[in-house]
């Protein structure tokens, strides 16, 4: 079983930056596994943001948040760079893996989710 854990989201100003982090809660590695951020804004779908491949080869965004976000890993941590925030950047982040190599970028794609780090970004 993995169990994930995210941390680093808060409360920052537009055009401000964070770094959330996924570790992994369990013994069990996961540096083979293609893993993910999704996000959920109040009232909104939970949408795709960032994924990356097991081991790092290949990394996938979405084109709304291109250029702004940074996806990598590194052992059984994977973390989520975000620059130049923006108000509707305001969501609570999820981070997720599967149990393959190559990443996906819907929902029922992954097996394992965790919690959920609020992000708000303030104008």
């Amino acid at each position: 079983q993995v169990q994930l854990v995210e941390s680093g989201g808060g409360l920052v100003q537009a055009g401000g930056a964070l770094r959330l982090s996924c570790a992994s809660a369990s013994e069990r590695s996961f540096s083979n596994l293609a893993m993910a951020w999704f996000r959920q804004a109040p009232g909104k779908e939970r949408e795709f943001v960032a994924a990356i491949s097991g081991f790092g080869r290949l990394t996938y965004y979405t084109e709304s948040m291109k250029g702004r976000v940074t996806i990598s890993r590194d052992q059984n941590i994977m973390y989520l760079q975000m620059n130049s925030l923006k108000p509707e950047d305001t969501a609570v982040y999820y981070c997720a893996a599967r149990a393959r190599f190559n990443v996906g970028i819907h929902d029922p794609e992954y097996d394992y989710w965790g919690q959920g780090t609020q992000v708000t970004v303030s104008s």
